[in-house]
């Protein structure tokens, strides 16, 4: 098999799956040091991707009023001479866009429909959740020859904070009087919807916990439309509501400055992962969204599942069930506790 010499990797969904994505750059540039690597992704996602020291471009998908734009997509491609695609998130459009842009090795799924468009399929059912999503992403570059096991101790990520964004959480958090040499928590009590949630009631009494037993500095993250519901967790000044004040790149150099982040199974808890802190998350029993597949991938996670002795999980059982509301908030802070103390070396008074 001839070498890849130029190799554009494809993941234009959501941050999580961007994350999830990321290993593959640092595995092609071990198999293949001399190769150029880059990253089809989003305007939103780009932060994700920028500033890793394996990937050599990163491309924005070009969009407008949310529709692929075919010509302009091809144009930009086509400049970069790609001889290899490795397309993990298969559309119709984007399989199309690989194909028009003369990309001799096309790789992809082969159960869609149009996986004719891809002379390079990979057979693979995800939905059963037999492998984690990180590894179904690695799977792919089997073609290349690229047969290494990653696991939670040799996975690399590649992602890291831009010097800017790191100068500007540090002013913000000196901003906010953020003691430095207390624990930084981080919880992030949204998500995209694409898992059923922990109730707002938990995170508020989690947070409460948290603020009154713990000497930490905790603070809420959240998009802009989240401010409201960010806002039902600030119980007192050792709460700060940072709702809507970070762009992508900045929130990432926050969870670098933190010690551990709490959340769904959304996008920040995989970037937390990625960047090797401790992770807590909530995970419901549904096989499609379950932790097996969409668990943070770091050997410095706890995840807290329902307790309820359900069957075949769905979703509209699991919200009929309210299945989330059985996890036990001080099972969660008791397990927040040690973790603190392990990092601190047990100087933190219970």
């Amino acid at each position: 098999m001839n070498e890849p010499k130029n190799i554009l990797i494809v993941r234009t969904d959501r941050i999580g799956d961007v994350v999830l994505t990321l290993p593959l750059a640092a595995l092609l540039k071990k198999r293949f040091p001399e190769s150029s690597v880059s990253f089809l992704v989003r305007e939103y996602t780009k932060p994700c991707v920028s500033n890793n020291p394996y990937i050599d471009n990163v491309l924005v998908l070009k969009e407008k009023n949310g529709r692929i734009m075919l010509r302009e997509n091809i144009g930009l491609l086509k400049k970069y001479k790609f001889d290899s695609c490795v397309v993990v998130f298969p559309l119709f459009q984007i399989a199309l866009i690989m194909l028009l842009s003369g990309i001799k090795k096309r790789i992809g799924t082969g159960y869609r429909w149009y996986s004719f468009l891809f002379n390079k399929k990979i057979f693979q059912h995800r939905k059963y959740a037999e492998s984690h999503e990180l590894e179904y992403n690695v799977n792919l570059l089997s073609f290349f020859g690229v047969n290494e096991k990653v696991n939670k101790k040799n996975v690399e990520f590649g992602l890291r904070p831009t010097p800017e964004n790191e100068q500007k959480i540090e002013q913000l958090l000196l901003q906010n009087k953020i003691d430095r040499h207390r624990p930084i928590i981080i919880i992030h009590p949204g998500s995209g919807g694409s898992a059923v949630d922990l109730p707002i009631k938990s995170f508020k009494e989690l947070t409460s916990l948290l603020a009154h037993y713990l000497p930490s500095q905790i603070i809420v993250s959240g998009s802009d439309a989240e401010k409201s519901v960010c806002n039902e967790l600030i119980g007192d000044n050792s709460v700060k509501n940072f709702a809507g004040k970070l762009n992508l790149g900045e929130f990432i150099a926050l969870i670098n400055k933190a010690d551990l982040l709490i959340a769904n199974s959304t996008g920040p808890i995989h970037l937390a992962a990625a960047l090797k802190k401790n992770v807590v998350g909530f995970y419901p029993k549904i096989t499609a969204c379950s932790a097996e597949r969409w668990g943070p991938y770091t050997e410095k996670s706890s995840v807290f599942l329902p307790t309820l002795d359900c069957k075949n999980c769905s979703r509209e059982q699991c919200e009929q069930l309210k299945c989330m509301d059985s996890i036990d908030m001080k099972e969660v802070f008791n397990n927040i506790k040690e973790i603190i103390k392990s990092q601190y070396n047990g100087e933190i008074d219970d």
